[in-house]
């Protein structure tokens, strides 16, 4: 408040990419640095928050399936009230704020309440899992597209149409990135096999980009039980496609291709 006015603030919505501080772009960083207030998500590391500057407040407000998380109108109520009392607000979100981040939500949300409101993307973890793993997502001999989409439906909602999404990627030679599919992997791959060869190649990482990643290479046959038996656990990517068959390709030679 300034003389009993109303000051309003500006509201940025940064993509923290999947962990890895070095993987953050400029713009990124100089958001981060601005700001006077952070809502952060339960995945940005504290390497990425330690960019803030010191009189920065940070509000944690984590959002991770399985886990007790803060409610998003909450989230959304205090990003406007802080913005309302000129606040400079930095929502840090793991990722890209517009791939399953809900982000398109939150901009929603923030313009309605009149607020200005700016969106900096992040690397996303689908992306980043890949390329740690040295291979793409799209390859003129294996892969013609890249589908993004989450093995998570919301409460009341049928979720993904994995059968028809499987008939798809074959006639289309796609690359699938699935995101939030650990929990309901036995349930996907059944639906994919559908449509898919039980030999499509399937990658799993876990933790992409950090130091504590983890990944297994398999078949989409043997999905889930390679899960449980790698005991990988969310945070992980499902990467199902011909693509992974040059992970051995790039195991054989790890000089020829390097990831970020």
């Amino acid at each position: 408040m300034n003389n009993g006015k109303v000051t309003h603030g500006k509201c940025t919505l940064v993509g923290a990419g999947p962990g890895d501080p070095e993987l953050l772009t400029l713009k990124a960083l100089k958001a981060i640095q601005r700001a006077t207030v952070l809502f952060v998500d339960d995945l940005v590391s504290d390497e990425i928050v330690a960019y803030a500057q010191r009189t920065a407040r940070i509000v944690l407000v984590g959002k991770r399936g399985g886990c007790k998380s803060t409610p998003q109108a909450f989230i959304e109520k205090l990003m406007i009230m802080a913005a309302r009392e000129g606040e400079n607000v930095v929502r840090l979100k793991g990722g890209d704020p517009f791939i399953f981040g809900r982000g398109g939500e939150e901009v929603e949300h923030l313009q309605a309440a009149g607020l200005e409101v700016e969106v900096v993307n992040g690397i996303t973890a689908g992306l980043a899992a890949v390329t740690s793993l040295g291979v793409p997502l799209t390859h003129r001999q294996h892969a013609h597209g890249v589908v993004f989409v989450t093995g998570h439906a919301r409460p009341g909602d049928t979720g993904t149409d994995w059968r028809a999404l499987a008939d798809t990627a074959y006639k289309a030679r796609l690359t699938l990135v699935i995101y939030m599919g650990v929990s309901g992997a036995g349930r996907i791959q059944n639906e994919l096999l559908t449509g898919l060869p039980a030999t499509t190649p399937v990658a799993v990482i876990q933790n992409a980009s950090l130091p504590t990643q983890r990944h297994i290479t398999t078949t989409l046959g043997a999905l889930a039980d390679a899960i449980h038996a790698g005991g990988l656990a969310s945070p992980a990517i499902i990467v199902v496609g011909d693509v992974i068959r040059s992970v051995a390709l790039a195991a054989a030679h790890p000089a020829a291709v390097r990831a970020a």
